[in-house]
């Protein structure tokens, strides 16, 4: 008989973050790599017919990014959301003694508020993917939380991208943390949401039914040679190539690590619930991908200060009304997983001081400077405040 420990699915992160200039606050440009570690995250695929366990061979790592202006951090998988937690806050400092070798800091913004030139990492594969996408690629400093948590077999995990489709802009939306671009107010609350929209193979998916049509799918991009390969893939949510996980990509990344551990802790009662339905037989929503592009945009504009679509009838309801949805349906997996009291206290400091781009929007308004967002966002990055 599996324990509690035995049977819950691991989560582990990747975060994305802004390297910036420690004088004015501007997306930085690094000549080179950083010191990063040698442990990789990203070994050669493993068999993908088990679940990941905490014991994995999958080491924590600092990467480079696709702009030279940006870095990634990767947690390995663990079981409790108080270890997520421990690993976001060792990885990001890391990163940021790997960002002062280098005479910058690190900021966990999912736009640059200030102006910035993309410089682009040299590679023959982002040469081919600036060649190919052109201002798009040139434009594009967005960074994400990427949240994978593991699943069973790739039939498990295709139930589950069919049945979490509708709830992914609730993520979103409590994750929002982009309000600024390029020295502007763009008005959304995910600005990065809109820029990813740009790619042709982002966004919500339509139902696939089974892990060959999933597959099958996956194929069919890459051979139409639009896409370099099946890293291009962009979905808001996918099946791992190189672990067994499901990879949940909507989230902008988080400024406050409580934020992160949330929006994950989240997602792995998600995943769960859904894979629980999928094992029950019980029919995917047959939402129109069309309508969960609507939701999507919806949360990306408004993030929790509006009205969200709600993800069984598509119709408009207030933010917070959404969320008390989405915990009556995980509530079961919350329970199981030990995380309903530090999800209940971590969505209350967003209900209360607000999100990610509502703690922008704040430090603009009461200094007037975008520079001090900025710096804002080194310092809670850093946990300093």
């Amino acid at each position: 008989m599996l324990t509690q420990t035995e049977a819950m699915r691991t989560v582990g992160v990747e975060e994305e973050m802004l390297l910036v200039n420690i004088q004015d606050g501007r997306a930085h440009s690094v000549q080179g790599q950083l010191a990063l570690r040698s442990s990789a995250l990203h070994p050669d695929a493993p068999d993908r017919t088990h679940a990941g366990t905490a014991s994995d061979d999958v080491d924590g790592a600092v990467e480079g990014e696709f702009q030279q202006q940006q870095l990634e951090t990767h947690t390995p998988p663990v079981l409790r959301m108080s270890e997520l937690e421990e690993q976001v806050r060792h990885w990001r400092a890391e990163a940021a003694r790997a960002a002062r070798r280098a005479d910058c800091r690190v900021a966990a913004l999912a736009t640059s508020p200030l102006p910035v030139g993309p410089t682009p990492v040299a590679g023959e594969r982002y040469a081919w993917i600036r060649e190919r996408f052109q201002f798009i690629a040139r434009q594009q400093l967005a960074c994400g939380l990427h949240i994978h948590v593991s699943v069973e077999s790739d039939e498990e995990g295709v139930g589950v991208l069919d049945r979490i489709r509708g709830w992914l802009p609730v993520l979103l939306a409590l994750s929002s943390n982009s309000p600024f671009t390029e020295g502007e107010d763009t008005g959304f609350q995910s600005w990065r949401t809109q820029m990813m929209g740009a790619w042709p193979s982002s966004g919500p998916t339509e139902l696939f039914g089974s892990a060959e049509a999933y597959h099958r799918l996956i194929h069919d991009l890459t051979e139409s040679k639009v896409l370099l390969d099946e890293g291009m893939v962009y979905f808001d949510a996918r099946l791992s190539h190189h672990y067994p996980t499901v990879e949940i990509r909507v989230a902008d990344v988080c400024s406050r690590v409580e934020d992160t551990v949330l929006i994950a802790g989240l997602a792995r009662s998600v995943v769960e619930t859904a894979a629980a339905e999928w094992a029950a037989g019980t029919p995917a929503p047959a939402v129109p991908s069309a309508l969960v592009r609507l939701a999507t945009f919806q949360a990306s504009r408004f993030g929790m200060g509006g009205a969200l679509l709600d993800p069984v009838t598509s119709r408009p309801r207030p933010a917070w009304e959404v969320v008390d949805s989405l915990l009556e349906w995980i509530g079961p997996a919350l329970d199981d997983a030990g995380d309903r009291e530090s999800v209940r206290e971590a969505l209350h400091v967003i209900r209360q001081d607000g999100t990610g781009a509502d703690l922008q929007r704040a430090t603009l308004e009461r200094t007037g400077q975008l520079v001090d967002v900025v710096a804002q966002a080194v310092r809670t990055t850093a946990a300093q405040d």
